[in-house]
């Protein structure tokens, strides 16, 4: 990345051209038919790269002047965003930079690189497993989103499981991408608890989409055994 002396408009529209520069075309057609109804144009520039960028933007030290001038046109100009933010270690800057970004996200890939990225809520971690059930008992579905995935990456525990078996009988949604996050959320807690994720399956307010998905991520695991998968199957909503 070319280097920039300091953030402003002028040098920020300098970096927009460095990542169009970036641009793979068969990575922008084969993501584009990943990520559906965004209202971010997609350059097509791979997430390992996108990382490494705003590695190199938080190491500046200026991570502030960045955000000040980032633009959002571009899907990567706001994936670049996220991760830059996840670099924050000042834990309440980075909660006014967190409320601002998760209302940015509009598709599955925004929302989970940015949360898989932001390991400063494990330090302060009641605080974030709060933020999380109050995002995910969102109506908006992709703040919803944000909540279910930081859940699933970082505040499965059993002291936790109750909340979010709680949380989850409250969430009333048929939008997609909310339901996905739940069935797969559902999934990995019965890998680490089978027995408490059971009783869950047995009797809760899920819609048949959802708990039938749940169960065909479980069955989907390599990490749990035949007979399991076929006991659950018991619990499919007709």
């Amino acid at each position: 990345m070319q280097e920039i002396e300091k953030w402003n408009k002028e040098n920020y529209k300098k970096f927009v051209k460095y990542l169009v520069s970036e641009q793979d075309i068969k990575y922008k057609k084969f993501h584009s038919s990943l990520v559906l109804n965004s209202k971010y144009e997609i350059i097509g520039i791979r997430v390992p790269v996108m990382r490494n960028i705003a590695k190199k933007i938080a190491a500046r030290g200026d991570i502030e002047e960045f955000l000040k001038y980032a633009q959002d046109k571009y899907y990567e100009e706001v994936m670049i965003q996220g991760f830059v933010i996840s670099h924050i270690k000042d834990e309440k800057i980075f909660y006014k930079y967190f409320k601002k970004y998760i209302n940015k996200i509009d598709n599955w890939a925004l929302c989970d690189s940015f949360c898989n990225s932001i390991k400063i809520v494990r330090k302060h971690s009641e605080k974030y497993f709060e933020e999380a059930v109050k995002c995910a008992l969102d109506k908006k579905e992709f703040i919803s989103r944000v909540g279910l995935v930081l859940i699933l990456d970082y505040f499965i525990s059993q002291k936790n499981l109750e909340k979010i078996f709680e949380m989850m009988n409250e969430i009333q949604s048929d939008k997609f991408y909310i339901n996905m996050a739940e069935s797969w959320l559902i999934c990995e807690i019965y890998i680490k608890f089978p027995k408490e994720t059971e009783d869950f399956l047995k009797k809760n307010n899920l819609n048949k989409f959802t708990q039938n998905k749940a169960i065909s991520k479980i069955h989907d695991s390599y990490r749990i055994g035949k007979d399991e998968k076929e006991l659950l199957n018991k619990y499919r909503k007709i």
